[in-house]
């Protein structure tokens, strides 16, 4: 039970719950130290709980907190709720004791306190055939974002760096075409980008433990389309480009929107559909909802993403070879 006195209990947030530092007497002391940011929440019991319950009368228990990040709030508010939660069972509990014992002898009651005040209890069960930490979780979607960018910002900037060199020029006098250099630029980044993705799926299921229940064949199809295709946008944003600034400002550009847009961070379906739009045309957005599903829960019922990362590829490459085309033609 809650003892009939005023106390402040200190608290942090420390991942994966809240970490209690102290539990005073001196309320205004512990409201200076959440001011001061030295503790994230400052719990505030009323002194006379127990006897405002035999009064009837309701008491509020204050959960202060000095924080901006929302989650953290977010956790304060459930915290205050199963404070709530907690002292209501004590008190009911308290009171059925109290009745039990008021009994006249030989009379037995019926129901125990403790299932009078619980008369249920929660027994969380995930289904899921993993149980992934923040790292099993966020390492797919990590791996997903890496080889993203890497292929775009190489790609985008092959072209600009051959246009200026002059050997762009070689090529449109030789029997080159556009067709045979997007193939080219294509085999040399598509071979870089698998080796980089075997370093990081080794180092993903080896040291840092994430699991990889999915079909192997699987999982290299949904990781050669996620290149391919930011293998065409690096090559699209290198055949719009004027200058190497402006190829590695879009690249930048597309991580910042990938970050954000994708769902590495916020789930996709709290945007407005229009936002959500953004995020399917990224090769990552459908990368990371593959490699997270193969990866930790061994399959996806969500095959279409595999058909997204082709569209993406097939659309960027064609208007890449367009556009590579009527620039060498019209230089000729």
């Amino acid at each position: 039970m809650v003892d009939p006195m005023t106390f402040a209990i200190h608290a942090s947030f420390v991942p994966p719950g809240a970490s209690l530092k102290a539990v005073v007497t001196d309320r205004a002391g512990a409201e200076a130290a959440l001011r001061n940011q030295a503790v994230d929440v400052v719990v505030v019991v009323p002194p006379d709980v127990l006897a405002s319950f035999k009064a009837g009368k309701q008491s509020t228990v204050t959960v202060e907190y000095n924080l901006i990040n929302p989650a953290k709030a977010d956790y304060a508010t459930v915290l205050a709720q199963e404070l709530s939660y907690a002292l209501n069972q004590q008190l009911i509990e308290g009171a059925a004791a109290a009745a039990s014992s008021a009994l006249p002898s030989g009379v037995v009651a019926p129901i125990p306190p403790k299932v009078i005040a619980a008369p249920t209890r929660a027994q969380p069960r995930n289904l899921a055939p993993t149980q992934p930490n923040l790292t099993s979780f966020f390492g797919p979607a990590i791996l997903a974002l890496i080889l993203q960018h890497l292929a775009i910002t190489l790609a985008a900037l092959s072209l600009i760096r051959e246009r200026k060199t002059g050997v762009l020029d070689i090529l449109r006098v030789s029997p080159v075409s556009a067709f045979e250099i997007i193939v080219g630029k294509v085999i040399a980044f598509g071979l870089l980008g698998a080796v980089l993705a075997l370093v990081l799926v080794a180092a993903l299921t080896g040291p840092l433990g994430v699991p990889n229940l999915g079909d192997p064949s699987l999982l290299v199809a949904s990781i050669s389309l996620l290149i391919l295709a930011s293998i065409g946008v690096g090559v699209l944003i290198s055949v719009v480009s004027d200058s190497d600034r402006q190829a590695v400002q879009l690249a930048l550009l597309l991580l910042l929107a990938s970050i954000f847009f994708s769902g590495l961070l916020l789930d996709l379906q709290q945007f407005a559909p229009v936002v959500r739009i953004v995020g399917y045309l990224l090769p990552v957005t459908h990368g990371i909802s593959l490699l997270q599903d193969l990866m930790l829960r061994g399959s996806t019922n969500e095959p279409w993403h595999f058909a997204a990362l082709g569209v993406i590829a097939g659309v960027s490459l064609v208007a890449t070879w367009v556009l590579l085309r009527r620039g060498m033609s019209v230089r000729t």
